[in-house]
């Protein structure tokens, strides 16, 4: 008698793996067990760079919105600090937005921030 494979089901999912290889170069996109690995691979790479993806862009507006403040007078951390303060609650990809296309508005959160942040304290006197 001879010895059942399930050919079918082989045959599909090699199908699946090589569909979804299709494109990478060379032998990986050509043979069912490199095409395994690389598709491992690509999706480890996927998952990790997903979270990276949110890391940059949060670095790029951040980069943005110290640009824009710098220019009115007024430092990052200084306008993070009179926003929270302030009670505003606009997160960085907005501000971003608005330092880049809405200098105007922008303007007037600068001025709100500044209104609520906390004076500096002054140096104390040298004591001779």
């Amino acid at each position: 008698m001879p010895r059942a494979t399930n050919g079918a089901a082989s045959q599909q999912r090699h199908k699946k793996t090589l569909k979804a290889v299709k494109g990478y170069r060379g032998a990986r996109h050509r043979l069912y067990r490199m095409a395994i690995q690389h598709e491992m691979r690509s999706g480890m790479y996927a998952f990790r760079d997903r979270k990276a993806r949110k890391r940059d862009f949060r670095a790029l507006w951040i980069a943005r919105i110290n640009a824009a403040c710098r220019e009115l007078g007024l430092s990052y951390n200084r306008l993070i600090e009179g926003l929270t303060k302030a009670g505003v609650s606009v997160d960085r990809k907005i501000l971003a937005e608005l330092a880049v296309n809405d200098s105007e508005a922008f303007k007037s959160i600068v001025e709100l921030a500044r209104q609520h942040q906390t004076a500096p304290v002054a140096a104390a006197p040298a004591e001779a």
